[in-house]
C-alpha cells in the first residue's frame, strides 16, 4: 500500500479509501444490497491488513449502522491514531427549519450522534455530504469551525459540490479566520470524468484532495460485457447515473477488459491504476472479500502512458446525474433569486 498527506491537513493516507455506504443494517436503509455486520468485519480487517488506513462513512448509511459497525471493528483491528475516519453530514430537513434549527446547531447534533454511532472522541474528516441551499454558507462554515475548534473533528470537506461553490466557500473560510475544506467528494471514475472541466483544476492548483467516489461506477468497472452482480440489479441509483450512457461507455470498458487480460490483472486493478493517477484517495466499495484484495493490488500497479492514453481517448461528455443534477436545479432556482434581488452574479 502506498500513503499520502489529504490535500492541506497532516493526515497520512492509503492510496484507497474503504468506502462503507456497503455496510449497515438493510432493513434501517434505501439499500438492499448491503451486508451484515459479521461480513462487514471480515472486509474491515482485510483492509487493515492489506495497509488501508483511511474509511469513509456517513450517518445516512443506513440509518446510521454504518457508522456503528465500522466504529465497532477499528476499535477491535486497529488503533485509533493509525487510521484516519471521515463521515458525513446531510443538509438540515425542512422539519429542522421549521423548528428554528441553525445550521450551527444542525452540525454539532449530527456530529455527536455520529460519534456516538462511531464510538469515537473525534473523527478526522467531518464532510457535508452535499451543498446546502437552504442554509446560509456563514452558518454552515460557522458550523463546522465550531466542530474543529472543539476537538471533534480535525479536518473539514465536502461532497457534491460544483467547483465555484468550493472556491466561495474557502474564500468566506479565509476572510472569517474559519478552517478550509481540504478535500472534495465528488463523482469521478474512468466512464464518468466531468471533474476534469474545473474540480480537478482547481484541486490541483490549490492542494484539495479529491476523493472521488463510485470509483468503479458501480461495479461496471470491474466486470465484463453482460456480466452483472446484486448490487448492479438492484441499485437504482446507480442504475439512474450509468443506464443512459451504457453504450458509450462500453468501449470504454471493453478497452479496461483488454488491458486487464494482457497485464494478467483484473479490471478493478486497471480501472483504479487509472483513476489513482488523478486523485490522493479513491472511494471504494466494498461488500466481498475480494473487493477489497482488488483495491489493494491496485495500489502497487504502474500504468504506461499509451495505456492511460488508450484508456483515456474514447471518452464522450456525459450529461450531470444524479446529485449534480439536482444541483444544477437548485443553481438556477439561486441564479434566478439572485437575479430577482437585482444583485450581480
Amino acid at each position: 500500500m502506498k500513503y499520502t498527506k489529504l490535500g492541506n491537513s497532516d493526515l497520512n493516507v492509503s492510496s484507497i479509501c474503504m468506502g462503507c455506504m456497503g455496510f449497515g443494517d438493510a432493513g434501517n436503509g434505501q439499500h438492499t444490497w448491503t451486508i451484515d455486520e459479521e461480513h462487514s468485519r471480515e472486509i474491515i480487517r482485510r483492509g487493515v491488513e492489506l495497509g488501508v488506513n483511511f474509511f469513509d462513512t456517513a450517518i445516512s448509511y443506513q440509518s446510521g449502522t454504518s457508522e456503528q459497525y465500522l466504529g465497532r471493528a477499528l476499535r477491535d483491528y486497529a488503533k485509533r491514531d493509525e487510521v484516519v475516519a471521515a463521515t458525513k453530514f446531510l443538509p438540515r430537513t425542512q422539519e429542522e427549519i421549521k423548528a428554528g434549527i441553525t445550521g450551527q446547531q444542525h452540525i454539532e447534533r449530527m456530529l455527536n450522534k455520529s460519534l456516538t454511532n462511531l464510538g469515537m472522541d473525534y473523527v478526522d474528516l467531518y464532510i457535508c455530504h452535499m451543498w446546502d441551499y437552504e442554509t446560509p454558507l456563514y452558518d454552515i462554515m460557522e458550523g463546522l469551525n465550531n466542530v474543529v475548534k472543539a476537538g471533534k473533528a480535525r479536518y473539514i470537506g465536502i461532497a457534491n459540490c460544483y467547483a465555484y461553490q468550493l472556491v466561495k466557500a474557502n474564500e468566506l473560510a479565509e476572510k472569517e479566520g474559519f478552517t478550509k475544506f481540504i478535500s472534495v467528494q465528488n463523482h469521478y471514475n474512468l466512464i464518468f470524468r466531468e471533474e476534469e472541466r474545473e474540480m480537478a483544476k482547481l484541486c490541483r492548483e490549490d492542494h484539495i484532495a479529491m476523493t472521488p467516489y463510485s470509483a468503479l461506477a458501480g461495479g461496471r468497472l470491474a466486470k465484463h460485457s453482460g456480466e452483472t452482480s446484486k448490487r448492479m440489479q438492484e441499485d437504482s441509483y446507480a442504475k439512474l447515473k450509468y443506464d443512459a450512457a451504457a453504450a458509450q461507455d462500453r468501449v470504454i470498458i471493453n478497452r479496461v477488459a483488454e488491458l486487464a487480460e494482457k497485464r494478467d490483472v483484473s479490471m478493478t486493478e486497471i480501472s483504479l491504476a487509472w483513476l489513482m493517477t488523478k486523485v490522493t484517495s479513491p472511494i471504494v466499495g466494498a461488500t466481498k472479500l475480494h473487493h477489497i484484495e482488488g483495491a489493494a493490488k491496485a495500489a502497487e500497479l504502474e500504468l504506461s502512458k499509451e495505456e492511460l492514453s488508450y484508456l483515456e481517448e474514447c471518452y464522450i461528455p456525459h450529461k450531470l446525474v444524479g446529485v449534480m443534477a439536482q444541483n444544477t436545479q437548485n443553481t438556477a432556482r439561486e441564479s434566478h433569486v439572485w437575479s430577482a434581488g437585482n444583485q450581480k452574479i
